[in-house]
């Protein structure tokens, strides 16, 4: 299972409201791709960080390397809106409703 950090690339893009300009052009395709991820059982959550810092998802279902495929397909990434970081879990305990998730 792993958890994604989608940090936004102030660095990269000096100019906040340039990035948030920029953020708002791609959301419809973001949106989409977020779906796609959906729709493939790999996705299990996503949401916006807290206050306007990025987003974050929760997968699984999916190797390391096929997630960092996945990833490379999102236009918040390919636009440099976002930088991705992906955190690792190996879940060895878990409520009963995501039991699942231990398999």
């Amino acid at each position: 299972m792993f958890i994604i950090k989608l940090s936004f690339s102030f660095e990269q893009n000096l100019d906040h409201n340039e990035t948030e300009n920029k953020a708002k052009a791609f959301m419809s395709a973001h949106l989409d791709w977020l779906q796609q991820g959906y729709d493939k059982g790999v996705f299990l959550v996503s949401g916006s960080l807290q206050p306007e810092l990025g987003g974050g998802i929760i997968a699984h279902n999916i190797t390391r390397e096929a997630l960092e495929t996945l990833l490379q397909e999102d236009p918040f990434v390919t636009e440099q809106i976002v930088k991705p970081e992906i955190i690792e879990i190996v879940p060895s305990k878990a409520d009963d409703r995501l039991k699942f998730l231990l398999d």
